[in-house]
């Protein structure tokens, strides 16, 4: 999942059209894991937030980013609904709201991360 989303942010090179199927079917793996693991609870681990969730949340943000640069819908509650409405719940959670980054410094950081990249690749 991180390779692919790196290839559709354009941060890495590589067939984006390949990378957006991984991703589709990377994130309807979790859809499944999600209604598994949740037993029709809130979280990955119940009621609660726990490692899981944080660990899968973590890439919230970096999908977000990824829809607006190439302004399509990855979670799409057409297609995965259990996990779209566990991203909404997840990024609301008092724990996690205040330390959620915005969609559009993660792709301000992406930028960054790239030109320093791509300049330390000319040297």
């Amino acid at each position: 999942l991180p390779r692919s989303l790196r290839i559709l942010r354009g941060t890495m090179k590589g067939d984006t059209a390949e990378a957006l199927g991984q991703v589709a079917a990377a994130l309807l793996q979790l859809e499944a894991a999600f209604e598994n693991c949740s037993k029709g609870k809130r979280f990955f681990g119940g009621d609660n937030v726990g490692y899981l969730d944080i660990i899968l949340g973590s890439f919230i943000g970096w999908i977000q980013a990824s829809e607006k640069i190439l302004n399509i819908k990855l979670l799409d509650e057409a297609k995965v609904p259990l996990l779209v409405a566990w991203a909404d719940r997840f990024c609301a959670h008092d724990a996690v709201k205040e330390v959620m980054p915005e969609v559009d410094k993660l792709i301000e950081f992406g930028k960054l991360l790239q030109a320093l990249l791509n300049a330390n690749q000319a040297h």
